[in-house]
């Protein structure tokens, strides 16, 4: 295992350059921090290309992911606490880093082997955090994949990657162009379903159970005019209490458990 004490190292450099969008785009790598998402990226047999380690590689602590990484051919490096520390997006990192590369495919054809799928589709998610509870949400009620548009906080981001607690590697989540992309599934029959405070049809008598997109906006504007003008019926979540609105993540949440209660 080779050992790197020093942030100058131009390795070190080309690792922490991955924390910004722009190298994440031009490398079409990523990272991920902790112990719990390296394994489970193990378990799902991502690419992982690097893995850093802080900290007594002897010690037990690491043995899953040393013998996994190995194992699929990743590089592991030994390297000092002040080189994690450089690497990493968080303030203490779980001594263990891995270099994963990016493995999207083509949503259209995905979507063209789909019977009575469940999507999400995510439209101007800004904040990273809301972004990664509704990838896991809908790994949770078991969705076909979802959808991330292009004007969303980018999928690879630190912040998301954590945020999804492994479920990144549970289900297939697409980067797409959501004007050109909503008409596709549609013309494959899927009803294209966003949320809307102008309508009187609720989540809760809306009919979830056939092929659908649930359409979720952006957390300080909802659904985008351009993309409201995509979709087939909207829906509203009542709420007979004084809060005005609802968290994006919590709204996207009722929606998907709404459809898993109707589909079980």
């Amino acid at each position: 295992m080779e050992q790197i004490t020093s942030s100058k190292n131009n390795r070190v450099k080309q690792w922490a350059s991955l924390k910004q969008k722009k190298y994440r785009n031009q490398t079409g790598l990523y990272l991920l921090e902790g112990v719990r998402l390296v394994e489970e990226a193990i378990d799902a047999g991502a690419p992982i290309e690097d893995v850093l380690i802080s900290g007594d590689p002897q010690s037990g602590r690491f043995d899953r992911i040393i013998t996994g990484a190995t194992g699929m051919g990743a590089t592991l490096y030994e390297v000092a606490e002040s080189v994690l520390e450089h690497v990493a997006d968080t303030q203490t990192p779980q001594g263990v880093i891995a270099v994963v590369r990016k493995t999207e495919g083509d949503p259209t054809a995905f979507v063209a082997k789909k019977e009575q799928p469940l999507y999400l589709v995510l439209d101007g998610i800004q904040d990273p955090g809301n972004l990664g509870t509704m990838i896991r949400t809908a790994d949770a009620v078991g969705a076909t994949g979802v959808f991330v548009g292009g004007n969303c906080v980018d999928v690879y981001n630190p912040k998301v990657v954590r945020a999804t607690m492994g479920s990144l590697f549970h289900l297939p989540v697409f980067t797409v162009d959501l004007k050109s992309f909503l008409p596709q599934l549609k013309d494959l029959g899927v009803a294209v379903v966003g949320t809307s405070v102008d309508t009187e049809k609720t989540v809760f008598n809306a009919d979830f159970s056939g092929s659908v997109a649930l359409v979720i906006g952006s957390e300080a504007s909802g659904v985008s005019g351009e993309i409201a003008g995509l979709v087939d019926t909207n829906v509203m979540l009542p709420m007979p209490g004084q809060a005005e609105s609802l968290n994006a993540a919590i709204a996207a949440s009722v929606m998907l458990y709404e459809a898993l209660r109707q589909r079980s």
